[in-house]
Order: structure tokens, then sequence, then C-alpha cells
């Protein structure tokens, strides 16, 4: 976003909202640095921050604005006024976008878009590569089990999860490193994020919900096949053995593993597919364009 921004010529800061304690020290910051307009990625968690802002400003949806947020009466109350201040709102899919109008009919804008112990040289691995913050809702101890049972059978399957542990999770790592064949890294850089991708058989989502998973639209942009949980957000994005693998429990997912290592063609089609995908459906460059025009809009 912020490369999108500066390329069309505006200067643009990106701000985290946990960085941020209140709407007036948010508002402080937008006339100290004499801002214009602004972004809100997370209807609660940054558009909470600009209620009452002084500056137009529009929202984009994450999944765990309608999946979880909505669920609790003063996160609903308050994603509510900001929606009422806001000049549009980004939905990622159009379900997510029909989701939000059965609680909300007032959008002024409504838009759908998309916005070690391992050897990589062995012929013989297969690494399924999970990109998630160790949280509830990301569920990353969903496929351990499942995995180590099927690693202890065949030693060159191993689940590599990257991503940072919050607080109420702070077990987790250490229910990892006791899984046989499951490794646990921190947060790296994207550039060595997407090698790692590259390096992988497939990309894993086990999420409980999602708005969107980038994660998997960039696993598909860089020719890695993708694997994900069976719920509405991967649902929107992933059609089940056409771009995709879509799983329902652990088992499955195994299953469906093995009969994409045992079928090269198949897996190299769905590949294909699945870039043709996201060429047609999230392109950046149009997504740039539909962004620029909105931010035009808000001055």
């Amino acid at each position: 976003m912020k490369l999108t921004g500066e390329a069309a010529g505006h200067t643009c800061v990106l701000k985290d909202a946990f960085a941020h304690s209140s709407p007036s020290e948010t508002a402080n910051l937008i006339s100290a640095e004499k801002f214009e307009a602004a972004l809100a990625i997370h209807l609660y968690k940054g558009g909470q921050l600009l209620r009452g802002s002084r500056i137009p400003f529009g929202i984009i949806f994450g999944g765990t604005d309608i999946n979880e947020d909505i669920k609790h009466e003063e996160k609903y109350r308050v994603m509510e006024e900001v929606l009422e201040e806001a000049r549009f709102a980004v939905a990622f899919t159009e379900k997510m976008k029909e989701e939000a109008a059965t609680h909300w009919n007032f959008w002024k804008y409504s838009l759908t878009c998309s916005v070690s112990e391992i050897h990589p040289n062995d012929d013989n691995l297969h690494l399924f590569l999970l990109i998630c913050g160790l949280r509830r809702v990301k569920d990353p101890l969903y496929l351990v089990d499942g995995f180590s049972e099927w690693h202890r059978k065949e030693p060159a399957v191993h689940l590599i999860i990257i991503g940072p542990a919050v607080r109420r999770y702070s077990n987790c790592p250490r229910f990892i490193s006791r899984a046989d064949g499951v490794h646990l890294l921190q947060e790296i850089p994207q550039e060595d994020l997407h090698a790692v991708v590259k390096q992988c058989f497939a990309v894993v989502n086990s999420s409980i919900s999602e708005g969107m998973s980038s994660a998997i639209l960039e696993a598909m942009d860089l020719d890695v096949l993708v694997l994900a949980r069976n719920i509405p957000g991967n649902a929107a994005i992933i059609k089940h053995k056409d771009t995709g693998l879509l799983f329902s429990d652990p088992q499955e997912f195994v299953q469906l593993s093995k009969s994409l290592m045992s079928d090269p063609a198949l897996e190299r089609e769905i590949v294909r597919r699945a870039k043709d995908y996201v060429k047609k459906h999230h392109s950046w460059e149009d997504e740039r364009r539909t962004y620029q025009t909105l931010v035009l809009g808000l001055q």
C-alpha cells in the first residue's frame, strides 16, 4: 500500500494501530504530521482510532471484523460508529461484503477487491509451510498431531510454522517443539519468506476464520500449491481441486497431500490455474488503480 501510494505521488506513512492508545492520540499525530487523509486496516482495530477524525478516511475490512469482533456488543457499537464516518469501506470478497451488509446497510461506497534438520536439496523432501501469528483464530496447532503421525511414517514430510506467538499462546512454541516433523521459525523479512515459500511443496492455511489470506494469494502468485482449511474466507478464493485444495480435518489434509505428491501432473495443473486466477482477479495493478481512485475521492 505504501509503495502504491507513493508511486501515485502521495507521501505515505504507515502506523501500527497497537502503537496508539486512543483517538485523541491519533488526532494529535494527524495534526502534527498534517495528514490529509487516512486508510485504516481492520474496522475495529484501526478504525476506532479514527472516530471523530478531522480528516476524511476509508476502511479496509479484515476477516476478524466480520468473523469475530462483530460478536462482541461493544466492538460492534464502535465499528458501527466508524462506518458512519467512513467515506468508503473495502471488502475482500463478495461473501464478506454480503455478510457486512446484513449488519450495516449505510455504506457510502461498497467495493469488492483483493486488494537445519531439513535439507532443501533432498529430492524426496516435501515441505509444508504455515504462515501465521500464533493466535487462536489462526489455529496453528490444528494440524500438528496429525502431521506428526504422518511424519513418523514418512520422515521426508515436514511442516514449518512461521510467525510470532501472542502472549496467550506463549506455550505454543513449546508444544510445537515436541512434535515430530514440525518446526517453528520466527518472523523473517518478506523477501526471505518468499524464498522459503518457493522451496516448499505447499503453503497451508488452518485458520478458524479468514477475510482474505494474503499468504494464500502470494503462494498462488509464486507458483506454489495451496492447501487450506475449508472455511468461507478460504473457499471464496480457492476452488477445490481446481486452484487449490480445501480440507475439513487433519486426516483429509494428509489424504489430499498424499494424492498430490503422487500426481505431479495434477499438482502442476492446479498451480497453473491458481496463478491464472490471481492474475485475473487479484492483479496488484488493478488494485492500485482502485485504491488510488478511492484515496483521490478523500481529498
